[in-house]
């Protein structure tokens, strides 16, 4: 699944639906104590979101005209019909609904030009969530510049309007993109501007960490990971399941490097007996024991983690290795990753690539 987009706004803003408002009196705008609020249907369609049922969630979003509801209802309806396109791979579908919505800066989608439905509110209410999709969807078709353009471009909006939750977010899109092309340098300013802002944000210390590794700096990466260390442990976070797993699984990856996979794995044991449900941990354990050539206790790692969270371990990357090992383990590995493919069928989201099997 993909964890560019979500189905509401990322950031924590008064109204998750839309870009920061501003009220126009002294009056209050108006507030949302939960989705119901906005949609009676809305609680359900979120959860379908979560529960990764794309397919039905099209089906189950109104297909009544824009005067049906109020105008900022009918275009989260719209985002989360861009949502399931978008997880679903249907890049040209995704591509004629953005262009019907298009272009999501023009009036029609500010509360001002509503003033009997939003009589105290002014702004826009495009949910940053079709921001997103509408910048990452030419990538998706084939022209990755229009994905930079529409990205540098969004980043400069968060600056704009001073939203620093979301230019995070940006930021984080960016550097990810770049990474993934090798772009190292570009990779490197972006999470230095992210230090600038936060010098003391674990995650982005993290992410700098691994870009040191994958340049050869090792003493850099090395440094930075005891500054994670010390960030978090100084802020009394080092009790937090996840925080010490970040620092737990930033040491593993030092001894994957060094090719130290027996302490790599007791990190990462470490790491799995602090949150049982921490795939990432679970997958590179099962790797680091197929280095150490004990493939056994590597398929049984995953298999195990298929069969007891099988919401979150369901995951490309985890399956792919699987199939691997499948492939090194087992002379009747076809039989066996057809077993494994009609089970993941079955509680799979539907966004789930079935290719990642290798049947």
């Amino acid at each position: 699944m993909d964890p560019a987009v979500s189905p509401t706004d990322p950031s924590p803003q008064p109204d998750p639906l839309s870009s920061p408002l501003h009220t126009t009196s002294s009056q209050s705008p108006i507030s949302f104590a939960s989705p119901d609020d906005i949609s009676p249907s809305l609680s359900s369609l979120l959860s379908l979101c979560h529960r990764g049922q794309w397919n039905l969630l099209l089906s189950s979003l109104p297909s009544s005209s824009p005067l049906s509801h109020p105008p900022h209802l009918h275009l989260l309806h719209s985002t989360l019909s861009a949502l399931s396109l978008f997880k679903l791979r249907r890049y040209p579908d995704l591509s004629r609904l953005l262009s019907t919505l298009s272009p999501l800066d023009s009036p029609q989608y500010h509360f001002q030009s509503y003033p009997s439905t939003y009589p105290h509110l002014s702004g826009s209410f495009v949910p940053f969530s079709l921001r997103i999709l509408h910048a990452l969807l030419p990538h998706r078709l084939g022209d990755r510049p229009q994905t930079l353009d529409r990205l540098y471009d969004l980043l400069c909006l968060c600056r704009t309007h001073h939203w620093p939750h979301r230019e995070s977010h940006v930021l984080s899109l960016l550097f990810a993109h770049h990474f993934s092309y090798k772009e190292y340098d570009v990779a490197l300013s972006l999470i230095q501007e992210m230090l600038e802002e936060d010098p003391s944000d674990p995650v982005a210390l993290s992410r700098l960490g691994y870009l040191q590794l994958q340049i050869g700096d090792l003493n850099g990466a090395n440094s930075s990971f005891q500054r994670v260390e010390s960030v978090i442990k100084e802020a009394g976070l080092d009790t937090d399941a996840s925080k010490g797993n970040l620092i737990g699984r930033n040491k593993a990856l030092g001894f994957v490097v060094a090719k130290d996979y027996t302490s790599a794995v007791r990190e990462y044991e470490t790491c799995i007996e602090r949150d049982s449900a921490d795939v990432v941990a679970v997958n590179n354990k099962a790797v680091c024991l197929m280095y150490s050539r004990d493939l056994s206790d590597a398929v049984k790692g995953l298999e195990t983690a298929l069969e007891r969270i099988p919401t979150v371990a369901v995951d490309e990357t985890v399956v792919v290795n699987l199939c691997s090992m499948y492939e090194l383990a087992f002379v009747n590995h076809a039989e066996v990753k057809k077993t494994l493919a009609t089970w993941i069928q079955q509680v799979a989201p539907d966004d789930f690539d079935p290719s990642c099997t290798r049947i």
